[in-house]
């Protein structure tokens, strides 16, 4: 297992749901769930194999040789099945935040889209507040998605902004909407 060196931690568990830091092994299934999720990514166009094997002999291996990458990545488990992946995205280190990334396998969100994220989130919380010490992790999120709202809410996160029309999607401009939650020292 590959380390990242700002955390002395680097397997987190909650209640039969783990992350780790990114697995190559996990590249294929990746590169599949964000082609077929990409109507909510922030992802230009389909990712090929050849782009996916590159980013992840790059930009993926040079975050473990970083003091302070700018993002750390996880897989995510349950009960020791890849079901996902995510982590922490555009860290400011100096002010110590994050975006929170995270998308699941596209046949588990039906029936366990909420159940996913809120144990997504208590692990990346870990990571986030316990083990950096960060103050603040968000998520900025595409207005397509509402079962988010409710996972975010349900894990103490609140609607902390609604950028009006901020992106062009499906020939309409819809709102982008941020929820965020502040560290409790």
């Amino acid at each position: 297992m590959r380390a990242y060196k700002c955390l002395s931690t680097q397997v987190f568990t909650n209640e039969g749901f783990s992350i780790e830091p990114i697995r190559d092994e996990d590249k294929y299934a990746i590169l599949k769930i964000r082609n077929e999720q990409i109507y909510h990514l922030r992802q230009a166009k389909p990712l090929t194999v050849e782009a996916q094997e590159n980013y992840f002999a790059t930009v993926v291996s040079s975050l473990f040789e970083q003091e302070h990458p700018n993002q750390l990545l996880f897989s995510f488990f349950e009960h020791g099945e890849f079901i996902g992946y995510g982590g922490l995205v555009h860290i400011n280190w100096i002010d110590k935040n994050a975006e929170i990334s995270f998308v699941m396998k596209t046949e588990l969100e039906q029936d366990y889209f909420i159940r996913n994220w809120s144990n997504y989130l208590k692990l990346i919380e870990e990571v986030a507040f316990k083990e950096l010490q960060f103050h603040k992790i968000y998520t900025y999120a595409f207005d397509l998605r509402p079962h988010l709202y409710e996972a975010m809410e349900g894990s103490g996160y609140y609607e902390e902004a609604r950028l009006k029309e901020h992106c062009y999607f499906n020939s309409k401009f819809i709102d982008v909407v941020i929820h965020s939650k502040i560290s409790n020292p």
